[in-house]
């Protein structure tokens, strides 16, 4: 199989018009999240910056590996038969397999999500995020059904593709997202 790196250079301005097409002619508001409060551009691309950013310091992963229990198994036991001993061993074990994941590489939702916990993004700049990628992949792809977390899961993804992902959702986001019209006014 022919593999593709995606640069930064594939996300062309006529790719991000295309993109704005999708997003005019979309049923719902893109630029709205969750609350039901319309999100700026420039929070959404701090958000998209901010989950490259800890893709770049933790590694991207294009998919996670299940859990699995301190047994080493992905079938949970059966609680019914478990001593109180055995349910603590087990729900301290899944507390140790999280903490041991910080700073371990992550997939882009899981970057996405990351960020929505922090000072650079909320749930709904995380919401207009995933938007905006999904966009940015069907204006590329050119087809209505892609969306932006099976693509950066493909098995011939790399990093490179991910964060020209996330650069080009960035530059979208302060072109064509809300307050953009103004910033471009000011300068």
């Amino acid at each position: 199989m022919t593999t593709t790196t995606i640069t930064a250079a594939v996300f062309t301005d006529e790719v991000l018009a295309r993109a704005a097409e999708l997003a005019r002619d979309s049923y719902r508001p893109v630029w709205t999240g969750a609350s039901g409060e319309e999100s700026t551009g420039e929070w959404v691309a701090r958000h998209l910056e901010a989950a490259s950013a800890l893709l770049e310091a933790d590694g991207w992963a294009r998919t996670y590996p299940s859990p699995t229990s301190a047994s080493g198994s992905t079938v949970l036991p059966a609680i019914e038969t478990m001593s109180v001993k055995d349910m603590l061993s087990e729900v301290l074990s899944v507390i140790r397999d999280e903490i041991a994941t910080a700073g371990a590489p992550r997939t882009l939702s899981m970057a996405l999500e990351h960020v929505a916990h922090g000072e650079d993004g909320d749930g709904d700049t995380r919401y207009v995020a995933s938007e905006v990628l999904t966009l940015l992949v069907r204006a590329l792809t050119r087809q209505d059904q892609a969306a932006a977390t099976p693509w950066a899961e493909r098995l011939h993804r790399t990093h490179q593709d991910v964060t020209a992902l996330l650069t080009a959702g960035a530059r979208f986001a302060r072109t064509y997202g809300p307050g953009a019209a103004q910033a471009q006014h000011a300068a």
